[in-house]
């Protein structure tokens, strides 16, 4: 998965990456430093034993010059250019040597010092350890130098720094699956949010349940606050379109009613009543809650308008077939449905020729709906027009008011679908209606 820049997981999971390497790296160069520090020891404590052997077997003979004891019985000493030497000096001159300098001699600086470097006959690094002691009889300047060769020295840290790394390597997998797990657990709660506030935008929720973790609660408690406000606004002006629309409608009866029978003022009334009860429409389906669960069955509403349009549909010697699913649901209203369908319906009854199609079926989680006629049908550029409320194609066409594809359309938006209109393969106009689907209980499907 990947996941983008601005998201607050990859900002998380990037820092404690990076975070978790520089301490890795640092853990490591500090482990080393440690081991190095005690490798070295234990060798210049190696070095230092012998050089204290050395001296304590030490002595002055006769002539005052500086004899040595027993030599060490370690046999890398013996071991010719091993890298292990001793020597003893007198005023600067060698007085003993182990085997395993041959003809050669070391020559360290001049001073005291345990544990550092310099060169061997061949020019090998050594880990040098010089001592200058005294010995009773004896006013000459003696030292004792020993070494050990800084080729073991590195082996011994490189058999230690490849598990050192695979084991560092190792933790930071670890700490990565870790830290993996904490911000997966630690946005679980903003995930959840986010799962409420969709259930609420689908209308299968009014309100955020308070979450679990209390950094989320003031946010909840804000957004819930919003969400009541939001709902005080919209209902104080559903209910304002409502009184609006309540008081036009009596003036305009009773203006049809005070008109002579055949005054033209009645068409223009009954276009004004027709878009006034649009608009009550509108109020109330935007008001009514979508419950969870709410279902309408598709093929029943559709024979109830082929009912009511029986007279118009036998006068124009119309043909209509109707192919619905038996678990195509429409989850919302019964009403709203009703609405939508009729005035896709009753415009197919206008321009048909002699046949309509209607197709209803469920895809996923859409209700789709087909309404076809083999009428004259329209050009793709008058799609976009014919659903502007009020406007018409054909002044000379069936009478009408020119909202009944705005309703549909608006209607369909509302519950989060939309009305296509398209060319029909019967030759007219295909009016499809694509709305939330909710599939039967009882249904089974593949």
């Amino acid at each position: 998965m990947i996941l983008p820049r601005d998201s607050i997981r990859a900002r998380l999971i990037g820092l404690a990456a990076l975070l978790t390497g520089v301490a890795l790296v640092a853990g490591y160069l500090a482990i080393a430093a440690i081991l190095e520090d005690f490798i070295t020891g234990r060798f210049d404590a190696e070095t230092g034993a012998v050089a204290d052997a050395l001296i304590a077997g030490a002595g002055i003979d006769a002539d005052g010059r500086l004899v040595a004891g027993p030599a060490p019985t370690d046999p890398r000493f013996q071991m010719p250019l091993s890298g292990w030497f001793w020597q003893l000096t007198q005023d600067g001159q060698v007085a003993a040597k182990s085997p395993s300098l041959f003809d050669n001699v070391l020559n360290p600086p001049e001073a005291d010092f345990q544990g550092g470097p310099g060169l061997g006959p061949a020019g090998e690094p050594l880990r040098v350890a010089r001592h200058v002691f005294t010995l009773p009889g004896s006013a000459s300047v003696l030292a004792v130098t020993v070494t050990a060769p800084r080729a073991e020295i590195d082996a011994a840290m490189a058999r230690l720094r490849r598990p050192l790394a695979i084991s560092l390597a190792v933790l930071g997998l670890a700490l990565a699956a870790a830290s993996l797990l904490q911000v997966a657990a630690g946005l679980r709660s903003l995930d959840r949010l986010g799962r409420d506030l969709r259930r609420i935008r689908a209308g299968q929720a009014e309100a955020l349940p308070l979450p679990a973790v209390a950094e989320l609660r003031p946010v909840a408690a804000e957004i819930n606050a919003l969400l009541e406000q939001n709902r005080a606004v919209l209902a104080r002006a559903r209910e304002h379109v409502g009184n609006l629309a309540h008081s036009l409608k009596t003036p305009l009866a009773a203006l049809d009613n005070a008109l002579p029978p055949d005054h033209p003022g009645h068409a223009l009334i009954a276009r004004m009543d027709r878009q006034i009860g649009w608009h009550l429409r509108r109020a109330r389906s935007s008001a009514a809650p979508r419950l969870l669960g709410q279902r309408t069955p598709a093929a029943p509403v559709i024979q109830d308008i082929l009912l009511v349009l029986g007279g118009p549909i036998r006068e124009a010697g119309l043909r209509v077939d109707i192919c619905a699913d038996a678990d195509a649901g429409f989850a919302g209203e019964r009403q709203d449905l009703e609405e939508m369908i009729g005035n896709l319906v009753e415009n197919a009854v206008k321009w048909a020729s002699s046949a309509i199609r209607i197709t209803a079926r469920v895809d996923g989680d859409q209700l789709h709906i087909l309404i076809e006629d083999d009428g004259p049908g329209m050009s793709d550029q008058d799609h976009a027009l014919a659903l502007t409320r009020g406007a018409r194609l054909d002044e000379a066409g069936p009478p009408g008011t020119g909202l009944g594809l705005a309703i549909v359309a608006d209607l369909a938006a509302l519950h989060g679908g939309a009305l296509m209109l398209d060319r029909s393969a019967l030759g007219g106009l295909c009016a499809g209606l694509r709305l939330p689907a909710a599939v039967a209980p009882t249904a089974r499907r593949g």
